[in-house]
């Protein structure tokens, strides 16, 4: 099966858990730009301001990407809430994500250990809840062929999930084609081994 592209947050989601009479509340959203995900941490920090702390952690790009990350423990022990945030995010097979976690302390001392526990649990709850959808961005392509490939290669075009925007009918045939970014290299090499090099690719515009 070919895989083109990854999930990511169809919509923002919010769980809350109770730790020894402490509150948690998650809220996770989408993050595929810093300054979209600063904006939904300030939205959950000024609506949370009363709160102890506001913890929270994030990626950009593709699940496990350590390119656009950041955390933060908003004056939590070192190492108890940002960090332990950021690894469940990692390894939630989830892309372009971020979490905040609120806490209302409840009178009962956690302990660092405790923390963490809290924090990743509060974070995995509300992952089982959210709602995910697929991320593909798209590259355009101009293909020049005769007209005896045309039919032939239509299955291959199918196969990495090629989008026919145009057709354009002269002495050769010129197809205007929209891919995912992934497929690009592969389906090129196997338009220009299966035509044997008759076939002519230029590129196009990103979309994503």
């Amino acid at each position: 099966m070919i895989t083109t592209g990854y999930s990511i947050p169809a919509e923002g989601c919010r769980h809350e858990i109770d730790v020894s009479r402490s509150r948690f509340i998650a809220t996770l959203a989408m993050a595929d730009s810093i300054e979209s995900t600063q904006q939904f941490i300030s939205s959950v920090k000024h609506e949370f301001a009363d709160a102890d702390h506001n913890c929270w952690a994030y990626l950009i790009g593709p699940p496990g990407s350590r390119d656009q990350q950041g955390l933060s423990d908003d004056g939590e022990p070192h190492g108890v809430a940002g960090k332990p945030l950021l690894t469940t995010l990692q390894h939630s097979q989830i892309g372009d994500i971020a979490v905040v976690v609120t806490r209302y302390f409840g009178g009962i001392k956690l302990g660092k250990g405790g923390l963490v526990k809290a924090y990743t649990q509060a974070a995995q709850s509300a992952l089982e809840q959210l709602e995910t959808t697929e991320k593909i961005n798209w590259v355009r392509i101009s293909v020049e062929l005769s007209y005896p490939l045309l039919e032939k290669i239509e299955p291959l075009l199918a196969e990495y999930k090629v989008q026919v925007l145009k057709r354009t009918f002269s002495e050769q045939v010129t197809l205007e084609l929209e891919l995912p970014d992934k497929q690009l290299p592969h389906c090129h090499k196997r338009l220009i081994d299966f035509s044997s090099g008759q076939i002519r690719i230029t590129a196009g515009d990103d979309r994503s």
